[in-house]
């Protein structure tokens, strides 16, 4: 019995073995998927790095075009507050130096253009509207102006 005892523990032994060669290789299979799985993780955020570093590159040119484009509105607007406060001094000093300027000046305005004038703060198109409809019509050309 004590052969037939040891080829049992051998066999018992080589089963351990077997046990613990598997068991080792299914860890390393296990840890060979995390790794890949990981490696496909890192390309994955690396490649949306690269398409957020882009964008950010792309939305800081067009601030930097919209900044460049918005000085140069201000300065045109700078621009044409200048002229138009030297036509305005240039309109008073006409009006004060030509006696022909200051009388036309002085004159009232017109009924038309004070028609014109007198239209009430409106709120809307509504508003405008109900305005529009509230003024008096135009009345219909004469027939012999209509041929």
């Amino acid at each position: 019995m004590t052969t037939l005892r040891q080829a049992l523990y051998g066999a018992a032994l080589l089963g351990a073995l077997a046990l613990l060669l598997w068991g080792t290789h299914q860890r390393s299979q296990a840890e060979q998927g995390r790794t890949a799985l990981a490696e496909e993780r890192l390309t994955t955020l690396q490649a949306r790095s690269a398409r957020q570093s882009a964008a950010i590159i792309r939305l800081g040119g067009e601030v930097a075009a919209q900044r460049a484009a918005q000085q140069s509105l201000h300065t045109a607007q700078a621009g044409v507050r200048q002229q138009h406060a030297t036509a305005q001094l240039q309109k008073q000093e006409i009006v004060r130096n030509d006696p022909a300027s200051k009388d036309w000046a002085a004159l009232p305005l017109p009924g038309a253009a004070r028609r014109l004038h007198e239209r009430p703060a409106l709120t809307g198109a509504n508003g405008y509207r109900q305005w529009l409809s509230g003024r008096n019509a135009l009345q219909p050309a004469a027939s012999g102006a209509a041929e």
